[in-house]
């Protein structure tokens, strides 16, 4: 009797292990989760860890980072993250300092002489992103906290950075041949809001955006007026809306354009706005960087050549 028992307790453990293998296999293959703040580091991401872990995405694609306000679920998926990476330099206004304590921000070591400072130097500009070889230095510092957090994968993390790096290469020599195309007189960007310092910086562009870097500002009838006046000024044939901005204030912009007798097309409308604080929905045109980085270029050289 005592030998049964023995047998079916020996079954029963058997068993047991047999229905917990499965389980445990499962949770070996689990992918380590990776918190992003932003789609353009969803993007950077991606390309480099190639479907070897989970992403989960703060702010969503095509919403406002300036005006973003976090939900319940934006604190469990930082909670549960095996990674967290941000912006930083303030983009994530709202979130700043829950990510600072819990994450990485992926510009945290660029050299401050590198980045443009606004309002009398009280603040940074966070649009980085649009001088290509700060881009890059962020896809590098991306890469170097993958590989540290999960070595097990630097190989296969550097091969995809590296190979994503010569892709940036071969867009910046693209944008340089493109921009030939615009006679630096005409290279004057008229938008709401001014995201485009660091592409002005480095192809010789004239920004005027009477928002200022962050859409948490109104515009002002004054401004307004000064817009109007310089767009007059130098015969600005085209400004440009973009994916966060209001259309109202470039209409108003519009109207009183045409009051004082100069014409100007407002470029906006589905698939006409430019980019500037999210790349496109997933699926959809421009929802990658580099897709995004041209169809901004396109947009500016087709409408800005008289």
């Amino acid at each position: 009797m005592k030998m049964i028992k023995t047998i079916k307790t020996c079954c029963l453990s058997l068993l047991l292990m047999l229905c917990l293998l499965p389980l445990q296999a499962i949770r070996a293959e689990e992918k380590p989760t990776v918190t992003v703040s932003t789609s353009f580091i969803e993007d950077i991401v991606q390309k480099i860890t190639d479907d070897s872990v989970n992403i989960e995405l703060i702010i969503p694609r095509g919403s406002d980072p300036h005006l973003y306000s976090p939900l319940a679920s934006d604190l469990d998926n930082i909670l549960n993250a095996d990674l967290i990476l941000y912006q930083g330099l303030h983009l994530e206004a709202q979130m700043a300092e829950v990510l600072a304590d819990y994450g990485y921000a992926v510009t945290q070591n660029f050299n401050p002489d590198d980045l443009i400072s606004v309002n009398d130097g009280s603040e940074v500009d966070p649009h980085y992103w649009f001088d290509l070889n700060l881009y890059k230095q962020s896809v590098e510092e991306i890469t170097n906290l993958l590989i540290e957090t999960y070595p097990n994968q630097s190989e296969l993390y550097q091969n995809n950075s590296n190979q994503y790096l010569a892709e940036l290469d071969e867009l910046q020599l693209w944008v340089e041949d493109k921009l030939e195309e615009l006679p630096v007189e005409n290279r004057i960007l008229v938008t709401p809001h001014d995201a485009y310092a660091y592409f002005a910086r480095n192809y010789a562009f004239q920004v005027y955006a009477p928002q200022g870097i962050s859409t948490e500002s109104e515009v002002s009838n004054e401004q307004i007026i000064q817009t109007v006046d310089f767009v007059v000024n130098h015969q600005v044939p085209a400004i440009f809306l973009d994916t966060t901005s209001n259309p109202q204030a470039m209409t108003k912009l519009q109207e009183g354009i045409a009051q004082k007798g100069h014409e100007v097309k407002i470029v906006g409308g589905e698939g006409q706005e430019l980019y500037s604080d999210s790349l496109a929905p997933s699926g959809q045109e421009n929802d990658t960087f580099i897709k995004m980085y041209q169809h901004n270029v396109n947009l500016i050289v087709e409408n800005l050549t008289k």
